[in-house]
């Protein structure tokens, strides 16, 4: 019985030094976005969340609020290797934004109707260490989004 619970013991405290707290998480995803954009030659602005985004069409009116109702044209691909995940296909698609990801919520508000941005979202603002479908655990994410009503 002692040996049994020595193993359990130590199974627990090696599972728990393998992952990462969700702080350190956040400060790795915040670098191999950073290192995404210098490679790339890119500036962008960024949130106390993390959240980095360009605006790359400014769009007119006002912004929507976080009970809006969005409708957007999007494409979403993996940071790591840029490979497309998702997208709209001729349509634009209709959200509420309450209901979509934390980047979404924090980024969509940034842009005017008719604006474009690229949003680069780490994985707490995401989908986090679940992940989704072709989205893996703990994936930067980048957005290219055109703000088309709301």
């Amino acid at each position: 019985m002692r040996y049994l619970l020595f193993a359990l013991c130590g199974f627990l405290i090696f599972s728990c030094e393998k992952g990462l707290t969700d702080e350190q998480q956040l400060q790795a995803d915040i670098e191999k976005i950073e290192n995404y954009l210098a490679d790339h030659n890119l500036t962008a602005q960024s949130t106390a969340s993390g959240l980095h985004y360009i605006i790359t069409t400014e769009g007119t009116g006002g912004h929507p609020a976080s009970n809006s109702t969005v409708t957007v044209n999007y494409i979403g691909k993996l940071l790591k290797n840029e490979k497309v995940f998702d997208q709209t296909t001729g349509t634009p698609n209709t959200f509420p934004l309450a209901n979509l990801i934390v980047g979404w919520q924090e980024g969509i508000p940034l842009l005017k109707k008719g604006g474009k941005g690229t949003f680069f979202i780490p994985s707490a603002l995401g989908y986090g260490p679940s992940g989704s479908g072709d989205i893996p655990a703990n994936a930067p994410l980048i957005f290219e989004i055109e703000l088309v009503n709301f």
